[in-house]
């Protein structure tokens, strides 16, 4: 079982991280997490890749406790992985070297990281990298395992990025407050839609007005 992780955003906007599983060589996608990222000040995804970890690692934890308490449990969560992969080098060995410390897995879970620009290998306890033959079984699966977690972290970077430009472009409109905004995105499921509704289509969101309708048809 081979675990990746990944993390995506823009200047710090809209942080995600990804946590995709390949087992025996093969996706094991209804083990796939996306997690939102709450405590990046800017761009520093070292905190990121942190915060990910230790919430994957705590999600381990709670399930031994469920698993004692004969709970159900999380699958993707309750199984540790025979490789923790992460994309990037030393410096995302690093955070992912402390956070096994932490949760005493250090000697449980091997560990490397796989750097894009040469596609090196950094592994703990050696200063210089692994540097495998470019058409390397071993290589070839890192690497698909690796782009796999930045597609799947990018998929939802997107997607939080267009919910805070909707959010941000309704806040501007007079009358819409956190209430409407909410109610119509949940009415319609994206700006796209609110914007080519019709005035009758706006006032069937919950809680809409006449005024406020009017409002996002000259806004919009």
């Amino acid at each position: 079982r081979i675990e990746c992780f990944d993390i995506s955003n823009i200047q710090g906007t809209a942080a995600t991280g990804s946590m995709v599983v390949f087992h025996q060589g093969t996706p094991e996608k209804s083990h796939y997490r996306r997690f939102t990222i709450r405590t990046m000040d800017g761009p520093d995804d070292y905190a990121g890749m942190r915060e990910m970890l230790m919430r994957r690692f705590r999600r381990w934890q709670q399930s031994c406790e469920q698993q004692a308490a004969d709970a159900k449990r999380n699958d993707a969560f309750a199984r540790l992985p025979d490789l923790l992969l992460v994309d990037g080098g030393k410096g995302q060995l690093g955070i992912a070297q402390a956070v096994l410390q932490e949760f005493e897995l250090s000697r449980v879970i091997s560990i490397a990281a796989l750097a894009k620009e040469n596609e090196d290998l950094f592994v703990p306890k050696q200063s210089n990298p692994v540097t495998l033959p470019k058409r390397s079984p071993g290589l070839l699966l890192a690497q698909r395992i690796r782009d796999e977690a930045h597609r799947f972290a990018l998929t939802h970077h997107r997607q939080r990025r267009g919910k805070l430009s909707a959010r941000s472009q309704l806040d501007s409109v007079p009358g819409i407050g956190p209430v409407r905004r909410k109610a119509l995105l949940r009415h319609f499921g994206s700006l796209d839609r609110i914007r080519t509704a019709t005035l009758s289509e706006l006032l069937q969101a919950n809680g809409m007005t006449r005024p406020a309708a009017q409002s996002l048809k000259e806004v919009l």
